[in-house]
């Protein structure tokens, strides 16, 4: 049990916050790319490209992991798993056509993760199509992860006690925390929700597993129905104990659809609160 967690969205409003000195003040739970830039005491990762892009960075050697049906099979499964209902021609062309995303296989590796098309599927398409399979190949790619013995990497329904609500990452990062530390507050950064630019609001779009710069913004009513559960859940008049939620974000009462009270969450201002990064800042010393 701690005293305080930090969840980090990705949303370009955390953009300029000193990820590290947070440290010192409470454990750090992030999502997908957050890695790439910044080592949380927890990831969590939901969409199997990113997933596999966590897990081949060598990220769960480090640190605790949670991933979306993440089962982990045997090696020996391994050949009758991916040429279930395939040939050897099929499996000669996916392999030709890149349709493989996999980590290389080490000796201490005893198991796999494996998401995505199956060979016969890859190579019926590449057969049928011979001008626009490559780009459907490429999203529908196999993606196969080989797993160390002893590693950090689990599945989210190992975690959460009604088992996976099939949520997005950030939302799922939250409820994980919330079970998983038990703290006393969750602070909310980077969970931005809409876009004040009328594209994309993600500090990692356009590049590898995300959309493009240029497009548009993901609807956000998933998020916050999702988050809205997760304040309920955790009131005391949910299913466990009360924690206070803190959503950081630039300003309060804005006129955008960024920096504003979200209409949705008003029934939950008993353990819901707004704050500025401005006094974010202040309340922790922070620079």
């Amino acid at each position: 049990m701690v005293s305080r967690v930090f969840c980090l969205g990705n949303g370009t409003s955390r953009k300029d916050v000193n990820l590290e000195s947070l440290r010192q003040h409470g454990k750090i739970y992030g999502c997908n790319a957050l890695y790439r830039e910044f080592t949380p005491d927890v990831l969590i990762g939901v969409d199997q490209g990113i997933m596999h892009e966590m897990y081949h960075s060598g990220i769960c050697d480090k640190i605790p992991c949670y991933f979306r049906n993440w089962s982990k099979v045997p090696a020996e499964l391994y050949e009758s798993m991916i040429k279930a209902g395939a040939t050897d021609e099929d499996l000669k062309l996916a392999r030709a056509e890149g349709a493989f995303y996999e980590n290389k296989r080490t000796p201490e590796t005893n198991h796999f993760v494996m998401h995505g098309s199956s060979v016969a599927g890859v190579a019926h398409v590449v057969r049928s199509d011979k001008t626009k399979h490559k780009k459907f190949v490429q999203q529908k790619s196999i993606k196969i992860s080989w797993i160390k013995d002893n590693d950090k990497s689990n599945c989210i329904n190992d975690i959460l006690p009604d088992k996976d609500k099939g949520w997005a990452a950030g939302a799922t990062a939250t409820y994980i925390a919330c079970i998983k530390e038990e703290p006393e507050e969750v602070y909310l950064l980077g969970h931005d929700l809409n876009s004040i630019t009328g594209k994309v609001n993600n500090l990692y779009a356009g590049t590898d597993n995300y959309v493009l710069k240029d497009h548009a913004p993901t609807p956000s009513v998933n998020w916050v129905s999702q988050l809205k559960q997760t304040f309920y859940d955790f009131s005391g008049k949910g299913k466990y104990r009360r924690i206070q939620f803190y959503k950081v974000q630039e300003n309060i009462r804005g006129s955008d659809m960024v920096n504003r009270v979200v209409p949705e969450w008003t029934d939950h201002k008993g353990n819901l609160e707004y704050m500025t990064y401005k006094d974010f800042y202040k309340k922790f010393n922070l620079k």
